[in-house]
């Protein structure tokens, strides 16, 4: 599925200085992917259902639980560890990501999951929610708002930087998002840097880093913030 140039198109500036397009997914192709979803799920519960019909009173309680889990945490799980895309949203062509076009956190996606009941209220059409997504540009709903996240066609997303350096490293965890956007930025540039100037840069973060290679070391912290190589 492509897209072309629309007038709900946003942009976002990268580390680098360039606008990154995005085109946020409309209604309609949303509504379709969340009924393939939702088609897995019910699958998915009826076979549950099936297998645990022999367990009697303790396949009941199971069977709830397990009920519980699929529906709330089966969205987060995807779009948190399966590259922002339900099944259903990865059939479409679309995924969700923060509004600055990174990767959605998982207290991200679980906030929006959560308030699917808002979004549903009060009844089971999802109409608050449609009404939300008409009434701005990006087509969030209530969840999207609140999480500040939004869904957009999976071919606006930014290209995966290529980073030299193999390997990953830990990211420490008070380092807000313009920190992990220079980390990711000068792992890019860094091939275009000389030696002596990667490590004049580098040499700013020794008081936190307190490692022998900072300029390794932040390279692998920027494979850990793009999914880059192992």
């Amino acid at each position: 599925m492509t897209t072309g140039i629309t007038d709900t198109r946003v942009y976002v500036e990268t580390p680098e200085g360039a606008d990154l397009p995005m085109d946020p997914a409309g209604v309609g192709v949303r509504i379709a992917a969340y009924l393939i979803d939702f088609l897995i799920r019910v699958g998915v519960v009826v076979l549950l259902s099936m297998v645990l019909a022999y367990a009697d009173k303790l396949g009941e309680g199971l069977l709830l639980i397990c009920y519980f889990l699929i529906d709330w945490f089966y969205p987060v799980y995807f779009e948190v560890w399966r590259g922002g895309a339900t099944p259903g949203k990865k059939a479409m062509g679309i995924l969700v990501v923060n509004v600055d076009g990174s990767p959605v956190s998982f207290s991200s996606s679980l906030i929006r999951n959560l308030l699917r009941f808002v979004d549903s209220f009060p009844v089971i059409f999802y109409v608050p929610a449609l009404v939300c997504c008409l009434c701005n540009k990006r087509f969030q709903r209530l969840g999207d708002l609140a999480a500040a996240t939004m869904v957009i066609y999976a071919q606006a997303q930014q290209a995966r930087p290529h980073i030299s350096e193999p390997g990953k490293a830990s990211v420490p965890t008070d380092f807000n998002l313009e920190e992990q956007r220079a980390l990711i930025a000068f792992a890019e540039r860094s091939e275009n840097l000389s030696p002596d100037r990667q490590k004049e840069l580098a040499d700013v973060l020794m008081p936190v880093l307190k490692v022998k290679d900072p300029i390794k070391t932040i390279k692998q912290m920027a494979n850990t913030l793009v999914g880059g190589r192992e």
